[in-house]
């Protein structure tokens, strides 16, 4: 007689992205391991790739891309499918801020880590009185092979916006950036001064951002400070 299949329980969500609802289910033992050995390797391609490939596996809906989701959307939906996994609790060594040198354990829940969108954040750039760009956000791809830094002083940082470029519009006209080549989309951006740059370097600067704020104790001063935990690296250190 064959052994029983387990019945795995599965699990809804909203993307913070688009506020669409998912369902998905806890990673399986054998998803763990591909995780750990990529983990314990250290190469961030093979984490970047055994990443998706779990949410790949363990997202239920039909039609969700992983290789599309927003980085903070990927961040977001792998520390929900892990809570469901091995536990709803990160114990973290957090190092004090007032000494920076005194380190203490704490203890974060997971249904309390949310994604934080700034007020000010717009997709919307006003170009000038007639053209509007709007952007994209970046993939998990693009976030690591980038670094997401747009000081730079050769044409990286060109680079990374085109790849965020959705579309130009007017009120007449619109041009999907699907359908221009790299180079145009480069060359376009070439044509814009530096006000018009830095409002796009605000949109990097505001986006969504996995986030989550703790109070700890210094032991020793017995000062009381708050820290900021951003981004999925954050809550496994």
């Amino acid at each position: 007689m064959p052994l029983p299949k387990i019945v795995t329980p599965s699990y809804e969500l909203t993307l913070p992205s688009n506020r669409k609802k998912i369902k998905y289910r806890p990673f399986l033992v054998k998803e763990e391991k591909i995780l750990i050995l990529a983990i314990e390797g250290g190469n961030m391609k093979d984490i970047t790739t055994a990443i998706k490939d779990v949410l790949a596996n363990c997202v239920l809906t039909k039609g969700v891309n992983i290789e599309e989701l927003p980085t903070f959307d990927i961040e977001y939906l792998f520390l929900n499918i892990r809570s469901r996994s091995v536990g709803e609790s990160i114990d973290l060594i957090i190092t004090c801020p007032d000494d920076g040198k005194t380190k203490v354990n704490s203890t974060i829940y997971i249904d309390e880590i949310k994604v934080k969108k700034p007020k000010d954040h717009k997709k919307d750039i006003k170009i000038d009185d007639t053209y509007t760009m709007r952007l994209k956000y970046p993939t998990l791809d693009q976030f690591i092979e980038s670094n997401f830094s747009l000081d730079k002083e050769d044409d990286t940082s060109f680079d990374i916006v085109a790849s965020c470029m959705d579309m130009v519009f007017s009120e007449d006209e619109a041009w999907e950036a699907k359908d221009s080549t790299k180079e145009e989309l480069i060359s376009f951006l070439e044509q814009l001064n530096s006000t018009q740059f830095r409002e796009i370097e605000t949109f990097f600067d505001t986006m969504p951002k996995l986030s989550h704020e703790i109070e700890v104790e210094n032991p020793d001063t017995k000062v009381k400070s708050t820290v900021k935990l951003e981004g999925l690296a954050n809550f496994f250190a």
